[in-house]
């Protein structure tokens, strides 16, 4: 494994492991895929728990699905909080962040949430991160476009470039996203309140005023969506990670 990742300031993390992932095809939920001899889940986690500051992860899974072997470090293992999940993502992450309040968690203390389907965060990512976890508005790792972008149109069955987007502007979100739990949580209740579906944490944030700052992640911390996302996923690894 990668060397710990240090940080004097407390935090404390979600995260999101409750969902389907259908796209995956048959079989298990992509976050409980074998990778390396591991879950995907157990990846995610000790990418994560490198941040020795962390307290506690709130480890969200679906309510009757048992947490699975994930041979980690006893004193890892002991900062896990199982907790059952919602219907969607944001209430999947409502309920993480219930459960840290209730393990002590401060409003003002800073959360991670990261996808348990993104198994190769590095601890640089991650370091980078960790500067921007006081900041009141939040912060995410992102990666801005390098492709030419093209939004659709639709003419019968078939799909057709529209219009191409200025990419200067455009970035992609990754995780782990880091907010104060209080505003986080606020931001995700009033959204739940107008029935409104945020596709992260970062756009809850946005619809309730705020400008979570952007950070450099790295093209390695890929969300396993695909099979072929799993053969990627495990020539990344090799390259951390002792055979």
């Amino acid at each position: 494994m990668t060397a710990a990742v240090q940080d004097a300031a407390p935090a404390w993390a979600v995260v999101v492991a409750a969902g389907q992932g259908r796209r995956m095809g048959e079989g298990p939920a992509k976050q409980f895929r074998p990778l390396r001899g591991h879950p995907v889940l157990r990846w995610s986690l000790a990418a994560l728990l490198e941040l020795k500051a962390i307290r506690r992860v709130a480890l969200v899974l679906a309510p009757g699905v048992a947490t699975p072997a994930l041979d980690l470090e006893a004193d890892d293992a002991a900062r896990l909080l199982r907790v059952d999940g919602g219907a969607e993502r944001m209430d999947s992450v409502l309920c993480g962040l219930e459960a840290l309040a209730g393990a002590g968690a401060g409003e003002h203390d800073p959360v991670y949430v990261h996808d348990a389907a993104r198994p190769c965060l590095s601890a640089a990512a991650l370091r980078r991160l960790s500067v921007h976890a006081g900041h009141s508005e939040g912060a995410l790792l992102a990666l801005p476009m390098t492709d030419t972008v093209k939004r659709a149109g639709e003419a019968a069955s078939a799909s057709y470039c529209a219009e191409t987007l200025d990419r200067s502007t455009l970035w992609r979100a990754q995780t782990p996203q880091v907010f104060p739990l209080g505003t986080l949580t606020a931001a995700l209740s009033a959204a739940r309140a107008q029935a409104r579906l945020c596709s992260d944490e970062a756009q809850a944030m946005e619809w309730a005023g705020y400008r979570p700052r952007l950070v450099p992640g790295e093209a390695r911390n890929l969300k396993i969506t695909t099979p072929e996302d799993l053969s990627l996923a495990d020539w990344f690894l090799q390259q951390s990670v002792p055979a």
